[in-house]
């Protein structure tokens, strides 16, 4: 199919690639401003960006729900920074990434912005798919991953998350799946 086909994503509206880059531009702010309010704690500046009917989708521990905890108030004391290493656009959808080496846990944010509010957004927190695809060798993570015990989601990106920052991206992954 078309870039212009793919779930309606790319608005099919676009005369030429430069306003397609100048709506990844703007949609990529869009984001970068949320995580500058989530940062600062700036409760207007998120309302205004989020739909008020935003569609969530999480992938991941249930332990892992910083970003609903933060956002609906049941976490004000959180010390879980949202501080994404990376940040791609594609046509309506931004991908952010990120990484807590202290805390072995690894994101990803998958935003859908519509005329500059964010309606949409899918979170995945240290899935097995995203540990095991991003595995270079057998280390001994991998090997618990195999094993009959059962290892932690934190023990296993422990010591795949450095890895993943160092000349590996998962927004192609994100995107396949």
């Amino acid at each position: 199919p078309s870039a212009a086909g793919i779930s309606g994503h790319y608005p099919t509206n676009l005369a030429n690639s430069n306003e397609l880059a100048e709506l990844e531009r703007k949609n990529r702010e869009v984001v970068l401003s949320l995580y500058e309010a989530l940062s600062c704690r700036d409760v207007d500046t998120v309302t205004k960006i989020l739909a008020h009917d935003l569609e969530w989708w999480f992938h991941g521990p249930p332990s892992h729900q910083f970003m609903m905890r933060l956002l609906t108030g049941a976490d004000n004391e959180s010390s879980f920074s949202f501080a994404p290493k990376s940040i791609a656009s594609f046509g309506s959808i931004v991908i952010a990434e990120g990484c807590d080496s202290e805390r072995g846990i690894y994101w990803v944010h998958a935003w859908t912005v519509t005329d500059g509010i964010i309606t949409q957004v899918r979170e995945y927190f240290n899935t097995s798919l995203t540990v095991t695809r991003l595995s270079n060798s057998s280390s001994s993570a991998a090997k618990i991953g195999r094993s009959k015990s059962k290892a932690s989601t934190a023990e296993i990106a422990s010591v795949h998350c450095p890895s993943v920052l160092v000349g590996k991206s998962v927004p192609g992954l994100v995107l396949a799946i």
